[in-house]
């Protein structure tokens, strides 16, 4: 195993990758663009609301406090979602105390504003998140007909009779039955798993997407999910479900309303190529003009199945840190080319070997 993991990472280190669209300036000082550094948020640099001690000293690193006395690009690339991208730029700068854009963070659901020409003005049913938070993102995006589980609730109670929303809720109301959905839209984790499994297999399986008609024996709109993790990490000691687990009981839930009919969707998140190219695209917004070459770009995460796997499958080079998910010595079905104890451990491994170049 070692023996293997040594040769990929040679191979990963050697391997010239995506080459920079140069677009925008950012500073005037020296940059690092033979290379550039994605993380994960949780688990990596934070936990739950609790700061990782290391994850401040690493970005600092990055900044320039470094061997090669030069700045290298970094984005944050999370299977979180829920807020904008400026929202959660403002979180992590806060809890880090150092500072953060919009334009360095890729969401789970960020790639999904591709869609948008798409389904511009047809009527998409946005799920996950708190209120209307997510359906306010989905108009940010361009989306400009956006309807919410709670919207549907509001319309009929008695779809789903086990809550009663109180007159704080934000609904925007709506004859259900005569504006039919062109699209089913996970932007984020459920709130409220029976409500949403309910309207979403309602939605998936009516005539047209029209509620009301009569139930088909196939799949009538198109179904987006966004996050494929089924754990992740926050304050507790153990690991909790993540959006990944609706998905799962969706799938099973689908099988079981049509007789093992296979349910078909697109998804965004790690591990899958489309977060990955949309991050590629970031970084190469975060380069100065003249600076085009190819970079080598390495990933810091703690999630096998879906930092480590999407790295190696994007042909980037993968860290696995130990403060999230993963405690043990590599995973045996997604190995990354490094594992270290901390995202410190990690931007230190990568100032070396970047130096390591720099001087040769």
């Amino acid at each position: 195993m070692a023996s293997t993991i040594a040769t990929a990472l040679t191979r990963a280190l050697r391997r010239p990758q995506t080459p920079l669209s140069c677009k925008r300036q950012l500073h005037a000082q020296k940059w690092h663009l033979d290379a550039a550094v994605v993380f994960d948020i949780d688990g990596v640099l934070v936990r739950g609301k609790q700061t990782i001690r290391e994850a401040r000293r690493a970005l600092d690193m990055l900044s320039g406090q470094n061997k090669l006395n030069r700045r290298v690009p970094f984005a944050l690339l999370t299977n979180g979602g829920g807020v904008s991208e400026q929202a959660k730029a403002s979180q992590i700068s806060r809890m880090l105390g150092f500072e953060i854009s919009a334009d360095q963070v890729v969401l789970a659901h960020s790639p999904m504003q591709a869609l948008a020409p798409k389904y511009h003005d047809s009527h998409v049913l946005v799920v996950g998140g708190p209120d209307r938070q997510c359906a306010d993102i989905a108009h940010m995006y361009g989306f400009r007909n956006v309807s919410t589980p709670n919207d549907i609730v509001a319309w009929r109670p008695e779809i789903w009779p086990f809550i009663t929303l109180g007159p704080e809720a934000r609904v925007e109301r709506r004859q259900f039955d005569k504006h039919p959905f062109a699209a089913v839209m996970v932007f984020h984790d459920s709130f409220d798993f029976g409500r949403d499994l309910q309207i979403v297999t309602d939605v998936l399986r009516s005539r047209d997407g029209r509620l009301g008609a009569e139930y088909v024996g196939r799949q009538t709109v198109p179904l987006y999910l966004s996050n494929a993790d089924l754990i992740f990490s926050n304050e507790y000691v153990r690991p909790r479900f993540g959006q990944g687990a609706f998905h799962e009981c969706l799938r099973a839930m689908w099988s079981a309303l049509t007789r093992g009919a296979s349910l078909e969707y697109t998804r965004y998140g790690k591990p899958f190529a489309v977060q990955y190219r949309h991050a590629e695209q970031v970084l190469d917004a975060l380069v100065a003009p003249g600076n085009c070459r190819h970079r080598r770009i390495y990933a810091i995460g703690d999630n096998p199945a879906a930092d480590i796997a999407g790295a190696n499958a994007a042909g980037w080079t993968s860290i696995l840190v130990r403060t999230g998910v993963f405690s043990g010595a590599n995973d045996s079905e997604n190995p990354a080319h490094l594992v270290v104890d901390h995202v410190g451990d990690a931007v230190e491994k990568i100032i070396d070997i970047e130096h390591q170049r720099f001087t040769l």
